[in-house]
């Protein structure tokens, strides 16, 4: 990326985010900075005081941390912006900026120089969802079937693993959802593991909809409203506090195509088995047969190896190739024990000094 197609890439992330795009004189400043110039070199090539450059550069500077979520500087302007770009290309899977073969950029971005970069750890979460939008890596096709399904009426379940990437993709798919979803609907995401019980779940869910929280009139206050609700941890609604009415209640609310909820739930084993093998599931579970079921699966390794390439793009690190094959061996491409083995082969860069 030519500092030209930088300012561009700017300007759009701008846009997305209906904030005023750079201004003749920010521009003159990511120009020069991107090609490495500084604020007395920018001066001699425009009208403006070198003083002057300065102070508008640190301006600049916050305005694109606060209204982008990018922290730049002066000194670390190239890797962070060239760091959101990939991520953005990988994200939309932006096929002619990709090389199919590995997963990576035809021209991925250069490292930083050792010495010049955060030391800041980039795996990260280590074990909580991932509800940063630029932290958010793969699961492209998922997402497209999840929204395939969603549109086509019927409601989806997550299927997978603990630690596969249930939560996040749930997540994702909640901010996506404006945008995705044919018939516009209200994301609400509920994580059961914040609810004790089923009224607790009733008087959250009221609550994030914006209804009278009044279980015995939910019916009635959803009539107006089109909800998609996201439900994470599932599987808590075979415990005790919740019974088999609150799943029917809620396979009720979901069935048809223009009813007022349609759901997305993530579980750590397909629902027949789970709440059939519940003590009150006597007969068939109520969700059988409206969900259609989303495996996810561990990522292959040339998808594994484009998440570290992904998260080192910005910092002073690069991991051997060694450590790399040891990383994807030991991990099976399972999301979440990739990010802490990463994380700990990070560390000793970082700590050891290598």
């Amino acid at each position: 990326m030519d500092s030209k197609e930088a300012v561009e890439f700017i300007n759009s992330l701008f846009d997305e985010k209906t904030k005023p795009i750079l201004n003749e004189l920010e521009e003159s400043i990511c120009l020069g900075v991107w090609e490495g110039k500084t604020y007395a070199d920018i001066s001699a090539k425009t009208v403006y005081a070198e003083q002057y450059l300065r102070e508008a550069g640190t301006k600049l500077y916050k305005r694109i941390k606060e209204d982008l979520g990018i922290n730049v500087n002066k000194k670390n302007f190239k890797n962070p912006i060239e760091y959101r770009y990939k991520q953005r290309v990988l994200e939309q899977d932006f096929q002619p900026l990709l090389n199919t073969d590995n997963l990576r950029l035809t021209s991925p971005p250069a490292p930083l120089l050792r010495g010049e970069g955060s030391n800041f750890n980039p795996f990260v979460p280590l074990s909580t969802r991932v509800d940063d939008p630029q932290q958010f890596f793969n699961r492209d096709r998922e997402i497209r079937r999840v929204f395939e399904v969603l549109n086509s009426g019927s409601s989806v379940a997550l299927i997978g693993e603990e630690g596969i990437g249930k939560s996040s993709l749930l997540w994702k798919i909640c901010q996506l959802a404006e945008s995705r979803l044919q018939s516009p609907r209200q994301s609400v995401f509920l994580d059961l593991n914040w609810v004790n019980d089923e009224n607790d779940f009733y008087s959250a869910l009221c609550h994030e909809v914006g209804i009278p929280e009044t279980r015995s009139m939910l019916n009635r206050n959803l009539r107006s409203h089109r909800v998609l609700l996201a439900i994470d941890n599932v599987g808590k609604m075979t415990w005790e506090g919740f019974t088999r009415q609150v799943r029917s209640h809620l396979r009720g609310l979901a069935e048809g195509s223009n009813a007022p909820l349609k759901l997305v739930l993530a579980a750590n084993e397909p629902l027949g088995k789970l709440f059939n093998n519940s003590q009150d599931e006597s007969k068939t579970s109520p969700f059988t047969g409206i969900f259609q079921e989303e495996n996810l699966k561990p990522w292959d390794e040339t998808t594994a190896r484009a998440f570290i390439d992904a998260r080192l793009a910005m910092t002073s690190v690069t991991f051997t190739e060694e450590e790399i094959i040891q990383l994807v061996q030991e991990s099976g491409g399972h999301p979440r024990r990739l990010m802490q083995l990463c994380y700990r082969t990070y560390s000793r860069y970082v700590e050891g000094g290598e």
